[in-house]
């Protein structure tokens, strides 16, 4: 589509080493599946060949509107939405082992492939336009992106209940070559569901195909306390010397951290993922965010999945990574809000491997947001950045741009689905679970 936004405010970043961002007045424009112009509208005659009049599909006045990048949801697991709300307000050993697990071992690929649309749908609305997901079926998943128009990243879940390192290269390939929306990044569930071998085995994998590695890591203070006990080494300092992180990486959660583990994430270029509302709700701790930002080391956001979270929101991610950092350091000035908002876009979309889509810029792709400013929560617009990040809802997200398409404007998808059918396989799927 080529699509004209015009009267907008329009977030860009001004000093990406600083994490600074700058508001400009005017217009941006889409052509196909790219950015063509970010300006006040005054000059475009280096955009359009002489003569060259462009045919607008939309017309988009964006008086009042704000317009940014969208979300890169660092760490998901989708299709756990059927999930939601089910095994709440138990520890995460068990509610893993006695609760989730059972219940995800009776998922078949189609029920993967609904529950993927359904979560995709929720991130639409919450501005998020990708998201980096580790489940069962990586091409089912990489399959419910593509129809929709959705943009996600594929990782392993691979563990010694479930996948092979064979199976892992397979999906490698498949979900790479299905789509410029789909991409695959080598991975693994965790330390503690996973063999030493198997393990091996992934660093192998992750040397062949000279990919990043990710998993969960240092969750939890037993998981950490457990991993010395087996092999004298925290999951960092063990994935380390296996070899994984030779094409970088890293880690979602990362709570638990000791003073070598950040200095392999410096030396390795590895991100942290950090999920608060996650974290909080299974009680695994408050990750050291400050010591992160101030050493240097890439920091993102991610929900976790729709069964630990229960919302797959970033307005309410952003506030939290910054809140609880605050509280952690008890220092009100931990963390602002441009550190935030660069962790939840730019630094999100470099973990996962997008750098044509990690600000607004012309030549990238555009994944986009619409933000509606003229409600109470966004006023007065002493500082619109602030505004997003602290008093900014779901409810302000008002169009969800990816790849040029627009996929959710004004309440309203366009994805290609009815959302009445969506719901109604979900609550069939976890209705016949036993």
């Amino acid at each position: 589509m080529n699509v004209r936004f015009y009267n907008a405010k329009i977030l860009c970043l001004k000093d990406d080493a600083a994490h600074e961002y700058q508001i400009i007045e005017g217009e941006l424009w889409v052509r196909g599946k790219e950015i063509a112009y970010i300006g006040d509208g005054s000059d475009t005659s280096h955009v359009l060949q002489p003569g060259e009049v462009i045919l607008w599909d939309r017309e988009i006045d964006a008086a009042g509107k704000l317009i940014m990048s969208g979300f890169k949801n660092a760490h998901t697991h989708t299709a756990m939405t059927f999930l939601r709300s089910y095994a709440d307000d138990l520890p995460l050993q068990n509610w893993l082992n006695e609760q989730v697990f059972p219940r995800e071992g009776q998922l078949t690929e189609d029920d993967v492939y609904w529950l993927n649309i359904l979560g995709i749908m929720e991130y639409l609305t919450s501005g998020i336009t990708s998201n980096f997901d580790m489940y069962f079926f990586p091409p089912v998943d990489a399959k419910a992106s593509v129809d929709t128009g959705f943009r996600t990243v594929q990782t392993s879940g691979l563990n010694n209940y479930g996948g092979t390192v064979e199976l892992m290269e397979e999906n490698y390939h498949i979900v790479n070559e299905m789509s410029d929306l789909t991409s695959f990044i080598v991975g693994f569930h965790a330390e503690y569901t996973t063999s030493l071998e198997l393990m091996q085995g992934v660093a192998a994998l992750a040397q062949k195909l000279k990919s990043p590695v990710f998993l969960h890591n240092s969750e939890t203070k037993l998981e950490v306390e457990e991993c010395i006990g087996r092999y004298g080494k925290t999951p960092t300092q063990l994935t380390d010397a296996l070899g994984m992180y030779e094409y970088g990486g890293g880690g979602y959660h990362c709570v638990w951290m000791d003073d070598t583990d950040f200095e392999i994430f410096k030396k390795r270029g590895l991100t942290a993922v950090t999920n608060p509302a996650s974290n909080l709700k299974l009680a695994s701790g408050i990750a050291p965010i400050s010591r992160y930002v101030a050493e240097g080391i890439p920091v993102a956001i991610g929900t976790d999945g729709p069964a630990s979270n229960n919302c797959l929101d970033m307005f309410r991610e952003m506030f939290l990574t910054t809140a609880l950092a605050k509280v952690r350091d008890m220092d009100a000035a931990a963390v602002p809000a441009n550190e935030v908002l660069y962790m939840a876009t730019t630094a999100g979309a470099r973990a996962m491997g997008l750098n044509d889509c990690d600000d607004l810029a012309v030549g990238k792709k555009a994944d986009l947001i619409l933000i509606d400013l003229m409600q109470p929560n966004m006023q007065p617009e002493n500082n619109l950045m602030k505004n997003i990040v602290y008093s900014g809802s779901k409810q302000n997200v008002v169009l969800t741009m990816v790849n040029g398409r627009i996929l959710y404007e004004d309440g309203g998808f366009a994805i290609g689905f009815d959302p009445k059918e969506i719901y109604a396989k979900a609550n069939a799927i976890i209705g016949r679970m036993k």
